[in-house]
């Protein structure tokens, strides 16, 4: 019986809450490309990650708030609030500072790479890239945060 009101209880939480609740990392993919958001969150989830989105920084911002990630992906090319504004609302509130971020773009240049760092991000990776890729990074981001469950 205890199962089933456990079960129950999950069932009953927002998706990251759940992946806290059982010791797994949640990453949040902020990208306005429904096919990117979803090829990213496969990705994850087939490498035992809970995966929640957004698809602007407003709405990603609000979800930080709400329940926040151990980790944020983010485009930087967005409607509303672009990634650079996102990076930089995350590392300068004392709430949300800690919470490492990934930017993943299409922007190549060495100026995108830097002016992204510069914003905070603890990693820059450029689209396309190969899904492993993707994975070490986001696992050696976990990792330095302590946050990654072998």
């Amino acid at each position: 019986m205890d199962r089933i009101l456990r079960l129950s209880y999950l069932a009953s939480l927002p998706l990251g809450q759940v992946g806290q609740q059982i010791g797994m990392s949640t990453v949040l993919i902020v990208d306005d490309s429904h096919t990117l958001r979803q090829m990213i969150a496969e990705i994850l989830q087939s490498n035992g990650l809970v995966v929640i989105e957004a698809i602007n920084g407003v709405e990603a911002k609000g979800k930080i708030q709400s329940e926040a990630p151990d980790l944020v992906i983010t485009d930087l090319i967005m409607p509303l609030m672009n990634g650079y504004e996102l990076c930089r609302w995350i590392k300068t509130d004392p709430h949300t500072q800690n919470i490492p971020v990934l930017m993943c773009s299409t922007k190549s240049e060495e100026f995108d790479r830097y002016w992204g760092m510069k914003q905070g991000a603890d990693a820059y990776m450029t689209k396309p890239f190969h899904p492993q890729d993707l994975v070490k990074a986001v696992k050696q981001l976990l990792k330095t945060r302590g946050k990654l469950l072998s």
